[in-house]
Parts: structure tokens; C-alpha cells; sequence
């Protein structure tokens, strides 16, 4: 009688492994004296809490919410909750496959390659809120100490007023999702559908990708996003083709959305803010890691023309309609922008506000 081996689905990744992989890897930040290092925390804290406030007052998102303070992180530590995030994000995009023997083998070479990965990612990114993060994976509100003290430090900016102006764009983007009650199940099911589209209509493609992602990151993390192929190569089907158009037009409104606020609060509350956006802007290469790795996939232009035309989309219909008429955006999926509504905002505000 031959007995079968019984073979347990697994994931393809083992994110345990790639939170300590990279969290053991990663460099240290830049060698501060302890009490400033200090400082900086306890001010970053502070920070959220007033940026917070100051993002509501301006877009009048979140009235009535728990002002909470953020996280404040070192660079393992952000290594830590990303490989959380992206675990709780991917878990039901990406099946779990029958490996047999040798899947724990393979999910854990997956899991070092990404933490190797992640750890590199981990020395750029300032602040995210990482939706799928924190306890209960309900959302966390992340800023790294030690690299925006090297960020400003390189700037040669104020300390404080850069903490800040990172802060609003940190906490626009936490109301986005903590505000707006039907984004993060919106987003999360949008993924699960593009990237599941590809094991159910086309298993090679779906290796293709997979295959893709490691050099991905490594083009994400050198600023060169849209230097190599992305995931825009793989959408054959028209259903996947709308559901990429839905996830590009929705990643760039909310880094756009995000960025018009984080100066539009104004010079009352950063007084250097045009200095700053104009150092940063020629020193970014791309937000938290979910925008990274998304834009890079969807084979979007590293330059930050995301936030220049989800901008610009923000201002325009603020300008025609004020910022009561914007938030219909946040209505439901169905008032959010379009891929060419993006481009020509002047077509929302007649398709909404009729």
C-alpha cells in the first residue's frame, strides 16, 4: 500500500522571514548625540497629533475622530510592520500554493530575497501610513526618526518645519483611509482582484510577475521606477485593464490629494514650506512603500508625476467647487476619479456636480 504525501497550501512568501532578514540587515541611520535623537522622537510624536488637526481644519476630514499620535520608528522597525503590511495586503491576492516538502524551503529563500530587499527600501522612506499595518493590521501611522533627520540634515532645512510638513502629508494620508470608511476594503479587494486575475486567467502570468518582483524593487528603491517593464505589460484582458486604470487613477489621487495638502496648509504653520517642497522635490524619488512598489508595477514615471497630477487634479476642483465639492470624492467607488478624469478634472466636476 503506498501512502500519499499530503501537501499543505503555503504561501509563496514567508514574511516572518523577510521582517527579520531585513530588520537584521539594514544600516543604522545617521549618529546623532542621544538627547537630540530623543528630541526628535518625542517632537515627531507631538507633531501628528497637531498635523492632524491642522489637515481636518483644511479639509474638514475626520471631524469628530480621536487625534492620535504616530509611530515613531527606526529603520527595523519599519521593516517590520512593511513586512506585515504587505503580508496582510497580499495574503488573499496571492494563493497559497502546493509546495510539498520543499515549501517551507522556498517561501523562506522568497522570504530572506525580500527582507534583503525591504532593507534597502528601509534607509529612504520618511513616513507612510501603512493601512494594512499595526494591531489588529487596522492601520498605522508610521515616521522614521532617523531618516528624516538625514533628510533634513542634507536639505539643510529647519528641523521642526520639515518634521511638520511630513507630518501633514503622513496624516492627510491616515484620514484618507481612517475618514473614508470604504477605501481600505476598496483598495485591498482591487489588488486581490488584479493580482488573483493573473493566477486565475493566465498562471504563467502571474509567475511573470512574481518573477519581476525582486528587480522591481531594486528599480524602486534606486528611484528608476519606470525604467524596466511593469505590471501594465501583463494586463491582457479587458476587466484586468479596468481594474488597473482604477488603481492607478486611485494611487495617484491620494498622493496628489496629499501633497496639495501638505502645502496648502501654508506658510502659518511651516513658514519655510517653499524652500522645502523645492529641495525635496529634487531630492524625492518616491513615497512609502506601497506607492513605490504599485507605481512601479503599473510602469508609472519614477519623476513624481503622480503627485504633480493628483495635484493639480486636487487644486483644479478645489478651485472650481471649494473643498466641500472636492470631498465628493470620497463618496463612494463610484464618484472617485478616472484614469482621463485625472487628467482633465474639469470632466469630474461636470460628472459629479451636475
Amino acid at each position: 500500500m503506498t501512502q500519499e504525501t499530503q501537501v499543505t497550501p503555503r504561501p509563496l512568501v514567508d514574511w516572518s522571514v523577510a521582517a527579520s532578514t531585513g530588520a537584521y540587515l539594514v544600516r543604522g541611520g545617521p549618529v546623532v548625540p542621544r538627547e537630540e535623537a530623543e528630541r526628535a522622537v518625542a517632537e515627531l510624536r507631538e507633531l501628528t497629533v497637531e498635523a492632524e488637526g491642522h489637515v481636518r481644519e483644511l479639509t474638514g476630514l475626520g471631524l469628530g475622530l480621536p487625534l492620535l499620535p504616530g509611530e515613531v520608528v527606526d529603520r527595523p522597525g519599519w521593516v517590520r510592520s512593511a513586512a506585515s503590511g504587505l503580508d496582510a495586503l497580499t495574503s488573499k491576492a496571492l494563493p497559497r500554493t502546493q509546495m510539498g516538502p520543499l515549501g517551507p524551503l522556498l517561501a523562506g529563500g522568497a522570504g530572506m530575497q525580500t527582507g534583503v530587499l525591504l532593507s534597502f527600501l528601509a534607509s529612504r522612506v520618511l513616513g507612510q501610513y501603512d493601512p494594512f499595518a499595526g494591531p489588529e493590521r487596522k492601520g498605522s501611522l508610521l515616521l522614521v526618526a532617523p531618516n528624516i533627520v538625514a533628510a533634513e540634515q542634507a536639505m539643510k532645512v529647519p528641523g521642526t518645519e520639515f518634521r511638520m510638513w511630513v507630518c501633514l502629508h503622513e496624516c492627510t494620508h491616515r484620514l484618507q483611509f481612517t475618514a473614508v470608511g470604504w477605501l481600505r476594503d476598496y483598495f485591498s479587494d482591487e489588488v486581490e482582484r488584479l493580482v488573483g486575475g493573473f493566477a486565475g486567467e493566465d498562471a504563467d502570468g502571474l509567475s511573470d510577475l512574481l518573477g519581476r518582483l525582486p528587480e522591481t524593487l531594486k528599480q524602486v528603491g534606486r528611484g528608476k521606477a519606470g525604467s524596466s517593464a511593469g505590471l501594465a505589460d501583463l494586463v491582457q484582458s479587458p476587466k484586468q485593464r479596468q481594474i488597473f486604470d482604477r488603481l492607478l487613477a486611485l494611487s495617484t489621487l491620494l498622493e496628489g490629494h496629499a501633497d496639495y495638502v501638505m502645502d496648502a496648509v501654508g506658510p502659518s504653520v511651516v513658514p519655510s514650506v517653499e524652500m522645502i517642497r523645492q529641495r525635496f522635490t529634487e531630492r524625492r524619488k518616491g513615497g512609502g512603500l506601497f506607492d513605490r512598489l504599485l507605481r512601479s508595477l503599473l510602469g508609472v514615471d519614477a519623476k513624481m508625476r503622480q503627485y504633480a497630477e493628483g495635484a493639480a487634479f486636487t487644486r483644479h476642483v478645489v478651485d472650481a467647487v471649494g473643498m466641500e465639492g472636492f470631498n465628493a470624492v470620497w463618496t463612494s467607488p463610484n464618484t472617485l476619479p478616472t484614469k482621463a478624469e485625472i487628467a482633465d478634472p474639469a470632466s469630474w466636476v461636470r460628472r459629479i456636480h451636475k
